[in-house]
Parts: C-alpha cells; sequence; structure tokens
C-alpha cells in the first residue's frame, strides 16, 4: 500500500512534465554554415541536454514550459537561445580572442577540431560518461570507453594493490605522459614490482584526481615526444578541468559485488560510495574560480574460496580497501582585456589496506611432514594469519601562470609543483625473530617523489601565409627529486639470539632499511619548435622538433612529421611519423630494496638492487639510459550521411632498449650467489635496457545518431587490436652470457606483451526518450596468455561483459541512475592459485575478477538563471 501511495505522486508529477515538454530539433553550424559536431546543447536550468551527432544536429525533448538552449562548443562563443519550436539553426562565432580560444592535446594551434587534427585524438566528455556508468574512479571510467587504454586493479601486489598502473596502446605505464589543462602532471612515486602489467614501471597515478573535478579528457594515441618531451612514446592523456560558473552539481553513488568465492555466506562484498560536489562563481569579465570536493570509499572484495585440489595461498584474494579525499581547483583571473592568470591544482589524500599472502601455522617440510611455519608463531597466531600492507598517500599538485597576447604572439608561461609521497605499515604481522615478545604493527617506510616544471610557449597564427600558418616555440625547465625513507628497526632487523635463523623483518612487507635510504635529484631543460601550415584548405601539414638535456644521462634530440588530406567535406585522410624517447624515472635509477615474494608457495626474500648498487655492479649492469622509439600512424576519418561517423588509425610502434624489471638470479648463481648469502637475501633482480620491442596495432571508432520513435539512439562501435614481439634476444651483460633465460625469459616476455590484450571491443546502445534514458554496453576482451611459476602457460580466454544501466529525471535537476556493470556474472577461468603470480585463482587481467556489480546514483545539478 505504502510502494502505491510512493508511485502514484511520481507518475503524476512525471505526466504532467511529459505534458509541458516539447520535442526540441536543430543543428549547431560555425560562422561558415560548417556543421560543428560535439557542441553540448543544454536546457537552461535544468541537467537536461545532449550533444551535436556528425552533421551538427541535435533532438532531445524539453522539461519546461518556454526552454532556453544554451550551447556551446571548444573555440566558440556561447550561446543562448529561446527555443519557440520548429527546427532551429543556431551558429556559432569563433572565440573574440586568443585568450578565449582552446587548444586540443596535440596541436598548439588554437581552435583546431579533433576531425581536423592529423593524429588521432579522442575526446571524452566526463560528464556524460559517469551520469550512465558505474565506474567511479578516472582509470576506471577509461578502462571501459576507450579501447586503446588498459588498466586493472591488482591484488597481492605490494604497492601496485593501492596505485593501479595504466597504459595506451599496450605500453608500459610510464610510456604515457599525463597533462592537467595542458600542463606536465607529476609521477607517482611508485615502482610496480608485481602483477600482469607494468612490472619495472612508474607511472602516474590518475585516480589522484577526482571525476568530479574534470570536464573532459583528451587522448592523444600517437607518439608525442617531439611536442611534449619524455613519456609521450605511446602519446598523452590531457585531463581538463571544469570551468563552468553558477552551476551547483553534486552526486551521491553507492555500488557492490555480488558476492562469489568466499569463506562466509556474505552476500555482497566491495562496498563503492562516493559523493562530491562541484561549484564555480564568474571573476570579472570571463574569469572563473572553480572548486570540487570529492569523497570515495572502497571495501574490500574477497575470491580466494576457489576449488583447487593443491590448496590454497591465501585466505584473503581480492580488492584492497581505499578511502580517498580529493581537493581541487581550477580558475581564470583576468588581469586586463589581453592578459589573465591562472590557478589550478589540488591534493589527494589515499588510506589503504591490502592483504598479503597468508601466513599458515604449518608448513611442509622436504620429506613431506607439516611442521611449524618459521615465519609464524603459534603464540600470537594460533592459526596463522593474514598479513595487512597499509598505504597513506599524499599527492599534490599546483601550477600558476598568465597568459597574454604581445606583440601578435600568444605567451604562456608557468610553473608547476607536484608531490607524491608513498608511506608503508604492516599490521597483523610479527617480526619471527622476536618471537612471541614481537610487536604486530610496523612502520615500513616509503619514499616519495617531487617535480617542478617552469615552462613558456609563444605561439602566433599567420593567416595570410597561405591557408594560415601557426608556429610555436617554447622552452620547459625541470627539476625531480627522489627520495626513499627507512622504517622503524623491527620492520627490518634480524635479530640475534635463537630464532635467528627466522626471516627478518615485518611479515607480508619487510620495511625499508636505512642502507636503502637514498636522495637523489637531476634537472633537463628543453627546447621545443612545431609548425602547422594549412597548405590549401584541403591540406595540411605539421611538423616539431625538440631537444633536451638531462643532468644525468646526457641529451635527447626528437622529432616529429603529420600531415591530413580532406578529399571532400566528409572524408579526410591523415598520417604521421615520430621518433620519441622516454628518460628512465629517477625511481627506477635508485629505488632499492628486499621484499618478500612467494614462489610456487615457498616465501623467498628478494633484493633489488639499485641500478648502480654492489650486486648491479656485480653483474656488470650498465648504467640506465633513455628508451628511443619510432613510431608512424596512418589512417582516415570521415563521416557517411548525416548519422554515421567514423575514424580508423594504424599504429607501428619500435622501442629500443625498454627498462624492464629482469628475472630473479639464486644463491647459486656463480657471479653472485655469495654476496646474496652475505646479505640474508635468496634471490636479486635487477633494472635494466634489456630489450626492444615492436607494437603493431589498429584503431577504429564507428559512432551512429539515429531517431527512434520520439527518441534518440545513438550506437558507438570501438574497437583496438594491438599485437606486441619481443624483437630480437635480451640484452644480458658479459657475465650473464648463457643466463639469457634467467635475465629475462619466456615468463616476464609475457608480462610485457600482457599490457594489452591482443583485442579490446566495445560496442555501446545509449537511447534517451525525454526524461528516461536506457545504455547497453557490450565489451570484449581478447585472451591473454601467462606463465605460472611452473613454467605452465595460463591462457585466459577472451571473456564478453555486458552493462546496463537505466536513468530517469525525478525533476529537472534531480535524476537517479541503475545499473549492473558485467550483468552476466562473467569470470576469467581459474588457475592454480598456489603457482600464479599473485596467489589467486586469477592473475591481474583486465577484466577484473569481481563479478557483477550493482550501481546506483542520484545526480543534482541547478544553475542560477
Amino acid at each position: 500500500m505504502k510502494r502505491s501511495l510512493l508511485i502514484a505522486p511520481i507518475c503524476l508529477v512525471s505526466s504532467m512534465a511529459w505534458g509541458q515538454s516539447t520535442n526540441l530539433t536543430g543543428q549547431v553550424q560555425d560562422a561558415a554554415g560548417q556543421p560543428i559536431i560535439g557542441a553540448t546543447v543544454v536546457e537552461k536550468g535544468t541537467n537536461n541536454g545532449t550533444s551535436t551527432g556528425p552533421d551538427g544536429r541535435f533532438s532531445f525533448r524539453s522539461r519546461t514550459a518556454q526552454p532556453q538552449l544554451v550551447i556551446s562548443s571548444l573555440g566558440y562563443t556561447t550561446q543562448e537561445v529561446a527555443a519557440q519550436g520548429g527546427s532551429l539553426t543556431v551558429k556559432l562565432a569563433e572565440s573574440s580572442t586568443s585568450l578565449d580560444a582552446v587548444q586540443v592535446v596535440g596541436s598548439r594551434s588554437q581552435n583546431r577540431s579533433v576531425t581536423d587534427s592529423p593524429s588521432p585524438v579522442d575526446i571524452i566528455d566526463v560528464r556524460e560518461v559517469t551520469a550512465k556508468t558505474g565506474q567511479l574512479d578516472v582509470n576506471q571510467l577509461l578502462q571501459f570507453v576507450a579501447p586503446s587504454f588498459n588498466s586493472n586493479r591488482q591484488t597481492g601486489a605490494d604497492g601496485a594493490d593501492h596505485v593501479d598502473p595504466a597504459s595506451l596502446r599496450g605500453l608500459g605505464p610510464d610510456q604515457t605522459l599525463v597533462l592537467v589543462n595542458g600542463k606536465r602532471w607529476h609521477q607517482s612515486a611508485l615502482v610496480n614490482l608485481f602483477g600482469s602489467r607494468g612490472r619495472g614501471n612508474t607511472g602516474t597515478d590518475l585516480n589522484t584526481i577526482p571525476a568530479a573535478s574534470i570536464e573532459r579528457i583528451e587522448i592523444l594515441r600517437d607518439g608525442a615526444s617531439a611536442q611534449y618531451g619524455s613519456d609521450a612514446i605511446a602519446g598523452v592523456i590531457n585531463i581538463v578541468l571544469k570551468t563552468s560558473v553558477n552551476e551547483l552539481t553534486a552526486n551521491v553513488n553507492y555500488g557492490a559485488y555480488d558476492a562469489k568465492y568466499r569463506f562466509d555466506d556474505k552476500k555482497f562484498d566491495g562496498g563503492n560510495f562516493n559523493a562530491n560536489l562541484n561549484y564555480g562563481v564568474g571573476v570579472g569579465k570571463g574569469g572563473f574560480v572553480n572548486a570540487t570536493v570529492d569523497f570515495n570509499q572502497r571495501q574490500h572484495t574477497q575470491r580466494a574460496n576457489v576449488p583447487n585440489t593443491d590448496g590454497i595461498q591465501r585466505r584473503e584474494y581480492g580488492d584492497p580497501k581505499a578511502s580517498n579525499t580529493s581537493a581541487y581547483l581550477n580558475s581564470k583571473l583576468p588581469i586586463n582585456e589581453n592578459i589573465y592568470a591562472y590557478v589550478f591544482g589540488g591534493v589527494n589524500f589515499r588510506k589503504g589496506d591490502a592483504y598479503a599472502y597468508t601466513r599458515f601455522p604449518t608448513v611442509t617440510d622436504t620429506l613431506g611432514n607439516p611442521v611449524p611455519n618459521p615465519r609464524s608463531n603459534p603464540t600470537l597466531y594460533p592459526n596463522g594469519f593474514d598479513p595487512i600492507i597499509t598505504s597513506d598517500l599524499t599527492d599534490a599538485h599546483g601550477a600558476v601562470g598568465v597568459r597574454g597576447t604581445f606583440g601578435g604572439f600568444d605567451v604562456d608561461l608557468s610553473e608547476g609543483f607536484g608531490s607524491n609521497r608513498f608511506h608503508y605499515g604492516v599490521t597483523n604481522t610479527l617480526n619471527a625473530t622476536l618471537g612471541a615478545a614481537s610487536p604486530t604493527t610496523f612502520d615500513a617506510g616509503g619514499f616519495q617523489l617531487q617535480q617542478n616544471v617552469v615552462n613558456l610557449n609563444l605561439s602566433r597564427n599567420y593567416k595570410t601565409v597561405l591557408q594560415g600558418l601557426n608556429v610555436a616555440i617554447g622552452s620547459e625547465y625541470r627539476r625531480e627529486w627522489y627520495m626513499l625513507f627507512a622504517g622503524e628497526e623491527g620492520s627490518w632487523r634480524k635479530y640475534p639470539g635463537p630464532l635467528n635463523d627466522r626471516a627478518a623483518g615485518s611479515q607480508g612487507f619487510p620495511g625499508f632499511q636505512p642502507r636503502n635510504e637514498v636522495k637523489a635529484s637531476r634537472d633537463n631543460i628543453g627546447v621545443y619548435a612545431d609548425a602547422e601550415l594549412d597548405v590549401t584548405k584541403a591540406f595540411l601539414l605539421a611538423a616539431a622538433v625538440r631537444f633536451e638535456n638531462y643532468s644525468d644521462f646526457g641529451s635527447s634530440f626528437t622529432y616529429k612529421g603529420a600531415a591530413r588530406l580532406k578529399l571532400s567535406e566528409t572524408f579526410s585522410l591523415r598520417g604521421t611519423y615520430s621518433t620519441g624517447f622516454r628518460a628512465p624515472s629517477l625511481a627506477q635509477v635508485n629505488f632499492n630494496t628486499v621484499f618478500t615474494n612467494v614462489v610456487g608457495g615457498v616465501p623467498v626474500d628478494i633484493l633489488l638492487d639499485r641500478n648502480n648498487g654492489p650486486v648491479s655492479q656485480a653483474v656488470g649492469i650498465p648504467a640506465l639510459t633513455q628508451e628511443r622509439s619510432q613510431s608512424a600512424s596512418v589512417g582516415f576519418t570521415g563521416r557517411a550521411g548525416s548519422v554515421l561517423s567514423f575514424t580508423v588509425d594504424g599504429y607501428y610502434i619500435h622501442i629500443k632498449d625498454r627498462i624492464v624489471l629482469t628475472g630473479t638470479f639464486g644463491q647459486d648463481d656463480d657471479q653472485i650467489g655469495t654476496i646474496l648469502q652475505n646479505l640474508n637475501v635468496g634471490q636479486a633482480q635487477f633494472f635494466a635496457n634489456a630489450v626492444s620491442t615492436d607494437t603493431w596495432g589498429l584503431d577504429v571508432v564507428l559512432a551512429n545518431t539515429l531517431t527512434v520513435g520520439e527518441g534518440r539512439l545513438t550506437t558507438t562501435l570501438a574497437g583496438n587490436l594491438n599485437r606486441l614481439l619481443i624483437v630480437g634476444n635480451a640484452k644480458t651483460t658479459p657475465r650473464l652470457t648463457g643466463k639469457e633465460e634467467i635475465f629475462f625469459g619466456v615468463r616476464e616476455q609475457a608480462f610485457v606483451k600482457a599490457s594489452a590484450p591482443p583485442y579490446k571491443v566495445n560496442l555501446t546502445f545509449d537511447y534517451s526518450l525525454g526524461r528516461f534514458g536506457a545504455l547497453v554496453r557490450l565489451v570484449q576482451f581478447g585472451h591473454v596468455l601467462l606463465y605460472d611459476y611452473n613454467g605452465d602457460p595460463n591462457k585466459y580466454r577472451d571473456r564478453l561483459t555486458t552493462d546496463v544501466a537505466l536513468s530517469y529525471a525525478l525533476t529537472n535537476q534531480l535524476r537517479l541512475s541503475v545499473g549492473s556493470s558485467n550483468i552476466f556474472n562473467v569470470y576469467p577461468n581459474f588457475f592454480n592459485p598456489q603457482a600464479t603470480e599473485n596467489g589467486g585463482a586469477w592473475d591481474a587481467v583486465q577484466m577484473g575478477s569481481n563479478g557483477r556489480f550493482y550501481f546506483a546514483k542520484l545526480q543534482f545539478r541547478v544553475s542560477k538563471k
């Protein structure tokens, strides 16, 4: 009865609103009458709106009796028009000054559209994506909407449990450059040591930036080192922060997984709660201050209870627990008509805990008999224990700058400083050499990376040179600092006494030792120039050159050429060729530690020696130097009729001297075995410029918009085909000749190749009708081949996941969305948890191993008249 009483007023309000609504249709054009693709059309005072299709047209139903439309697009002056009925034609004027112009990643020419770009660029409207899907963080959002983007959560991977590695086109996380508002962003201090993706790599932690603060994400799928510097081998991700004013948005989201393979009867786990606020105010003429606060909390999932005749390695296997609190700001502060200052950035605080491998009360000796586990203590933990690795991360970045026009040049001078600090702890643990007197909680130390960047760019457009010439020159100075600090003594020390034969330090994660401590810094300076020439209205040529000098390894010179040819107004050819480089990160050069890995069920303490450390020198590991690349892409873009748009781009990327994490050498090695014994570690591994790779691939994106009944159906098919090959043999040192299979063998090669599945295809159906919306998304993940510790192949077969979401506008300002990701509860196929990399039935493959996810979102949006 109560439910009926609730439904009745909702239906009444809905029917009244429907009765007031009208169908709004029209086309958005530029001053020349050409359609503007992707313009935003919003009914003022509501959260109702859409974007224009390939023909510049739009169609949706109004929610107010006398609708006012606010129409905007990159590089054009926003217009507000009254919808008087019938089909509208709205012409947007180009921005009046260069200070209002918009620059899209991949070009320093103002107002060049994505379809005009000679390089493939994706523009992702974050507001649209977050309104209709269950993903809450940036990595997972991109994972399911950008086929060439790859990311997954890991477990039992130390720091990588707390920072998700991500990459483009199957390359390393550190081979993609991340910008925010066009400015270089800092990387994480973490070096990934475990898992199926990003081993031996550093990368930028995208999840420190709340999705609620982002207006759009631009993905340049092309080599761009000559344009932006180191790390841009695979491409560039540019995150553009919100600029809206007089608009308040608030979101509350909650989701949970359908629990399976648990040791208890819990029905749901992995609860994920998110709440955020965003508001902007105008400042002067054309200025603004936009601020966001965001809180996200994620609970553990548990997927350890899988059938396995050999038993399990872990009683706790699943996503880590984490809480994120973020505050971000974006601002533009006019000084006069030609000059403005800007300030943007934010801070993120993250606390997490992740389960390490179980220390069972007994282990099996060489005769197959159970004996007390020397890494446990029956007094403290009669049933064994599950160590918990805790994290305390502080990430912050701020940028300030001034931009103006001087003598016909657009001048942009900025400085940005970023810091990422990662502090480990271990709880529910012990130091076995202290016996029953051991503490159960330790401070394990950590590391920090800081970066300061000063950038000056000057650009000018010469409209009278042929059909237009844009020239840009600039310089960038960057200084970086890396620090590794030790944990408390009990987290790493082997104490003398009757238990001296047992493993030192805190179980699960031995703390960093004083001998691991390091403080290092370096600086580099780069100069660059690029130009784009419209030879004719149809033919574009572009070129860029860059010179950089690093204080620790020397210089680099890179270049890029690109062209685009419009064969008609609806079809263009494009292609690029570039050289690139990636400097070894300070973390890769200086990171060193002793960590515990479980190899085939046996815990082993492994030394990761720094690049110029004593063990590295003993086997002749040379100093790390830059990776060099050559890349090329060729493709076409266009539209067919008024409903279908398409882009197809093939690519090739050759990388020479890739930095990888080698395999492990044991105490039986004739070169370093004695050294390892003296250091009380079982194995050692290193960073080295060991291999070269070739990557071949194809990106395809097709979008189709149709009127279906009274509503609008947008269908998108996006796919990435990718194949990575190891070229030749690994480059060992003379002292390791004949040990190539240990140095970088089949197992390590498989981890590099598995950075992306050989294909991923995304098919999305998005339907809107008045206040109602529905989305169905199918994602096909290609197979992945890995090798376990026994040397057996683990073939993860193709999998198809299905997402469904329904939404309804309860009022003009309030929308409710509900749905499910992976609605059919698809899992990867099982493997022996005694032999996998992370001790569970699944390695960290891209589709994830948590199963079905349910979610609900309440979105509030109101604008001042």
